[in-house]
């Protein structure tokens, strides 16, 4: 029977240390697993983190571009409205022409010039006074 119990005490200690040994290998295993995960996690944070802060770059410049496009396009709008004003003053210039007949020299009246006679002040004066009197312009009062 102490043949057996030998045997028996062998395979406790042989399974206890394979046990023992097996228990460092997954604790072994877990520690490194453990790290693979955190570093997994690690590099997903920053990668999350970056992309944020690139979204965040990139939507502050679309908002630039968005508002610039909406300063063009006001200004734009201002000379749409500038441009349709001149068109308008434009047409409405054509079609005054066209109302309007071209003359020839032949519709034109001349008129002949009548020459000017040239009185002195004294002569235009005397004239005016007695043209004045003869019209009872510069009488006495009663």
């Amino acid at each position: 029977m102490k043949a057996y119990e030998n045997q028996f005490n062998l395979k406790e200690k042989v399974s206890y240390q394979s046990q023992k040994s097996f228990e460092k290998i997954s604790i072994l295993n877990i520690k490194l697993i453990h790290q693979i995960f955190d570093t997994i996690n690690i590099s997903l944070l920053v990668l999350i983190f970056t992309l944020f802060f690139l979204s965040f770059n990139s939507q502050r410049k679309w908002s630039n571009t968005f508002r610039n496009l909406s300063k063009t396009r006001a200004i734009n709008n201002n000379l749409i409205d500038y441009i349709s004003k001149i068109e308008e003053f434009y047409i409405s210039e054509l079609e005054s022409l066209n109302i309007y007949r071209k003359t020839k020299p032949e519709d034109l009246i001349y008129l002949d010039k009548l020459p000017e006679k040239k009185e002195s002040l004294y002569k235009k004066n005397l004239n005016s006074f007695i043209e004045g009197l003869s019209d009872s312009k510069y009488q006495r009062g009663y």
